[in-house]
Parts: C-alpha cells; structure tokens; sequence
C-alpha cells in the first residue's frame, strides 16, 4: 500500500498528460480487484433469472420481481414442481385459488426440502402483492434446502 501511495505522489509531482493517465490506470486497477464478487444486487438477480429458468415452462407463471410474480401462489407451486413433480398435480392448481396454491406450495417445500414456512399463507392471501423482501427471504431458504439435499448443484458443491 505504501509503494502505490509512493508511486502516486510521484506521478503527481511529474503532473501533466502521462502522469494522469498512470494515475487513472493505478485507481482502475485497485477499483477491479473487487470484479466478480457478487454484490447483494447481483445475487438477488441470479435468484430472480434461476426461479424464472426453473418456471419458464409452466402456464400461469411469469416471473418479473420478487412480488406482484408471486401474488397467485402459481409460481411457488411451479418452483416446487420442477423439482418434485408428483407432489402435487400442477395442472389441477388455478390463479384465482390463490390460499390452495399457497397451501400446496408452501407445504410440500417444507415437508420435501426443509423449507421453513416464512411466509404466511393467511398473509400472503390478504396481500395483493407481496412483499418482495419476504419473498426473496423464503426462496433463498427453498434454494438452500435444494443445495442441501444435492438437488441444485453450486460452483462450492461437488
């Protein structure tokens, strides 16, 4: 850290053109040691872009956010699906049965994956959009249960 403090001043002293172009060449250098750490913004996007990869094949289901795409329980019940296909017929579930969808969903990702029930069914049926934070929440947890039953395969995992 001393030597690059000292390489600095240095090019400062000498000032003008070449100089400033080290300088900015030193700063940009230090700046991309943090590349390729996933930030909070980054990771909330992979598990937004893996449940809408995870869903992309079922009706009734089009993942946006972490909120109002959630509202009718239909993407709960397909993100479990996907996983666990014969527990519970997907195509027997509507949109507008909003607390069965919830129920069947939430249930089965606790009974198969460990899940813990974050959420409220009785809640999420008064909500009309959920809240995006407690969503996430729950699905990081439904993510951890798959990594730890092996079911979903990590860079860290073998």
């Amino acid at each position: 850290m001393q030597a690059r403090k000292a390489m600095i001043e240095k090019l400062e002293k000498e000032g003008g053109g070449p100089g400033n172009q080290a300088i900015a060449k030193v700063n940009k250098v230090q700046r991309s040691t943090s590349f390729g750490v996933p930030n909070a913004n980054s990771i909330k996007q992979m598990l937004l872009d893996w449940c809408r990869a995870k869903t992309r094949s079922y009706e009734h289901v089009n993942i946006q956010n972490f909120s109002s795409s959630w509202s009718n329980g239909m993407a709960f019940c397909a993100l479990v699906h996907n996983f666990f296909p014969d527990a519970f017929d997907y195509d027997s579930l509507s949109p507008s049965n909003r607390r069965q969808n919830f129920e069947v969903a939430f249930d089965a990702a606790e009974k198969l994956v460990d899940c813990p029930q974050l959420l409220d069914v009785d809640d999420m049926v008064k909500m009309r959009e959920p809240d995006w934070k407690c969503v996430y929440t729950y699905l990081q947890e439904f993510y951890r249960g798959l990594v730890t039953k092996g079911l979903v395969k990590t860079k860290n995992s073998s």
